[in-house]
């Protein structure tokens, strides 16, 4: 192929992308977006953002504070956290105070277990769920020379069954974007994922 040969269907490719309006060119650009984000733009963010999870769906109601406002939450959820030793001027003050809610999409940091403290949302991976759990860290152990978690869901009654080894935390939670994370949550459902 001699290069006007390859200038013609260098034209012919990039209008069927670009411009062309036909069924073919909306899966070529849907594919094209697909591999763009997953080989890509994701693993750009997590190398910038220190993470292998840069950015995850929330797929559960357990950080939820059903709408209400904070007093009103604190008010049906401090037993709990006055029990760990949080009170609510302190719990007012983290990051996520108001929760977020399933179909948000969070943006994570990497960071180092040494650095996460009560109140800090933080992701980990568990043997237990397929996906990662977002769950705020309500006080922190040092045992036997490794940092474990003890964690909740704003929404759940009770912490989470078992504590979070250091070596499970993926990331902490550092950006809320509301509603996206919906586009994840029904494609995994319309491919039965």
């Amino acid at each position: 192929m001699n290069r006007n040969e390859m200038k013609v269907l260098l034209k012919k490719v990039w209008y069927f992308i670009w411009e062309d309006n036909s069924i073919w060119s909306w899966i070529v650009n849907i594919i094209l977006a697909f591999v763009l984000v997953k080989f890509i733009v994701y693993p750009l963010l997590g190398f910038l953002l220190g993470t292998a999870f840069p950015v995850v769906a929330v797929v559960s109601g357990s950080m939820q504070h059903n709408g209400v406002n904070f007093d009103d939450w604190w008010e049906s959820n401090k037993d709990f956290y006055l029990g760990t030793g949080i009170g609510k001027e302190e719990f007012a003050d983290y990051r996520f105070k108001n929760g977020f809610n399933k179909g948000d999409i969070i943006v994570l940091l990497g960071v180092e277990p040494k650095d996460i403290n009560s109140g800090m949302v933080i992701v980990y991976s568990t043997k237990r769920y397929q996906y990662p759990i977002i769950h705020r860290t309500v006080s922190v152990e040092n045992t036997n020379g490794r940092i474990m978690f003890e964690t909740k869901g704003d929404n759940n009654g009770s912490p989470d069954p078992e504590l979070v080894d250091e070596s499970n935390v993926l990331g902490r939670a550092v950006l809320r974007i509301p509603y996206l994370g919906w586009i994840k949550i029904l494609f995994t459902k319309m491919i039965g994922g």
